[in-house]
């Protein structure tokens, strides 16, 4: 997935603990063939070179995904969306050799053909339909987290009672320590990424963090971040990371983009409205915000 994954269980021995992580690997890899848009053969794929021509059939697996996906995107009013995958790449490379933003007029262009309301789904055929010709489907902002969930299963299937499936940052736990305390996770310090400048204990929980720190551009003293806002074209600014707390990674994953897209009061206004799930922002100058029910140390 272009992401390093780690896997971490609590077992007997090395002996005993290699199986079931291998088998959490093939399930990894197994959802990476399936969402790619880097294989040719990939479902994924095949809905993206359909566009606006025909209905592609799938797995129920990904139609299921994409239904949960645009359930997010109604939620964050299209702050997430899956279609993001049509905004046109060769305006953001977001590398020393960019030094000015594309004016709005070519910005909102780029963003046409992001509608998450035209991914066209038929459960009874079992295929997904994009309906505007150059529309693409891309599943970057909850591909992993699905992933880390659908490894988690397997390995729970298989009796493990204890671990942690990390996803490049997007992580789910399950059991504890084998002291018996609780996983716990730093957050970075946006503008230190070595050093923590939060902890919380996240046992039976899973966390995703979205940020600016890793991949951004500064034009004119301004930061802006890799992040685009599927409204706009342009890269959004004001916030460094996003950190969502919930019970389930693939959830997790999907609210940290929108939340950075939506802003500090729309982001946190919408994520206490919503059971199960807590927030942490951390804006461009260092000043932390919290959701209501977040327990930070």
């Amino acid at each position: 997935m272009g992401n390093q994954f780690e896997i971490c269980i609590i077992a007997d021995s090395q002996e005993s603990a290699d199986e079931p992580i291998q088998i959490a690997i093939m399930e990894i890899q197994r959802i990476e063939k399936l969402l790619t848009t880097f294989s040719e053969s990939s479902q994924t794929n095949q809905i993206n070179q359909n566009a606006g021509i025909k209905p592609v059939q799938v797995e129920q697996e990904l139609i299921d995904l994409i239904k949960r996906a645009n359930r997010i995107s109604e939620i964050t009013q299209g702050a997430f969306d899956l279609s993001y995958g049509s905004i046109d790449k060769s305006l953001w490379n977001f590398d020393v050799s960019m030094t000015s933003l594309p004016s709005a007029e070519t910005a909102r262009k780029s963003v046409r053909l992001i509608n998450y309301k035209n991914i066209l789904l038929n459960e009874k055929n079992s295929t997904v339909f994009l309906k505007e010709k150059g529309m693409r489907i891309g599943f970057g902002g909850i591909g992993k987290g699905y992933a880390a969930e659908m490894a988690k299963k397997k390995l729970l299937e298989l009796g493990i009672k204890n671990g942690i499936v990390n996803a490049a940052g997007d992580l789910c736990t399950w059991g504890r320590q084998i002291d018996g305390s609780e996983w716990t996770v730093g957050i970075a310090d946006p503008n230190q990424k070595l050093r923590s400048i939060a902890q919380m204990n996240i046992s039976e929980r899973a966390i995703a963090t979205s940020g600016n720190y890793e991949k951004f551009i500064n034009i004119d003293g301004k930061k802006y971040s890799h992040t685009i806002n599927p409204k706009t074209g342009l890269p959004i600014t004001g916030i460094s990371s996003v950190t969502i707390i919930s019970s389930h990674a693939e959830i997790a994953d999907a609210m940290a983009t929108p939340v950075m897209v939506m802003g500090i009061n729309a982001g946190l206004y919408m994520i206490n409205q919503i059971k199960d799930i807590a927030c942490m922002i951390i804006d461009d100058y260092g000043k932390i915000y919290f959701s209501n029910n977040i327990n930070i140390k």
